[in-house]
């Protein structure tokens, strides 16, 4: 198919990036709470099927996590960066591509623009790449996730949640991350 385009800003927006926005802790892996060690770390079942699926729709998987174990000095960023090295290997002997892992380590008492659900990951992900906001989803656990997305106008978000009582501000539901490839596809 032959697209004519009238200039440069057309060519732009054809090409932005469709993001599937994780959360980690959750959503990736369970959370057993401050997750830092590569031994305590466990993926959720279904979480390389679903990432596999949404790459093969077009999407790119970008990582945005609040991890505030490293503000309040339960572990180090260093201890965050061998385990998001892990966390990535693991994507990549699962053949799913996870584009870049933004996190916020300060504490929910540190005034900062990137801790969920202020959009602060969100906009670095907009500087760093080409992104359409609006074909992209944001998937987490906690109300704060659907919040970030709200705040960054991001129309598509799923929370992974079985208690149905928490769910007002989602646009969508499910079970768990394999569960939100019917929300998606559709």
């Amino acid at each position: 198919m032959l697209v004519y385009m009238t200039n440069y800003k057309d060519f732009k927006v054809m090409n932005k990036k469709r993001i599937i926005f994780l959360d980690r802790d959750g959503v990736i892996n369970k959370d057993h709470g401050y997750v830092s060690k590569i031994e305590e770390f466990e993926f959720i079942d279904g979480v390389f099927d679903a990432c596999k699926y949404f790459n093969s729709l077009g999407y790119e998987i970008i990582v945005v996590t609040n991890q505030s174990g490293i503000g309040r000095g339960y572990y180090t960023q260093n201890d965050f960066e061998k385990l998001t090295t892990y966390m990535l290997q693991k994507f990549e002997e699962n053949g799913v591509k996870v584009l870049k892992v933004y996190f916020c380590p300060h504490s929910p008492e540190v005034d900062c623009s990137c801790r969920k659900p202020n959009t602060g990951m969100i906009e670095e992900a907009c500087k760093d790449f080409e992104i359409d906001l609006n074909q992209s989803w944001l998937i987490g656990d906690k109300i704060s996730d659907i919040e970030t997305a709200i705040n960054a106008n991001i129309k598509n978000h799923i929370l992974i949640t079985k208690e149905k009582d928490k769910t007002s501000k989602a646009s969508s539901i499910a079970n768990s991350l394999l569960d939100t490839i019917n929300i998606i596809r559709n």
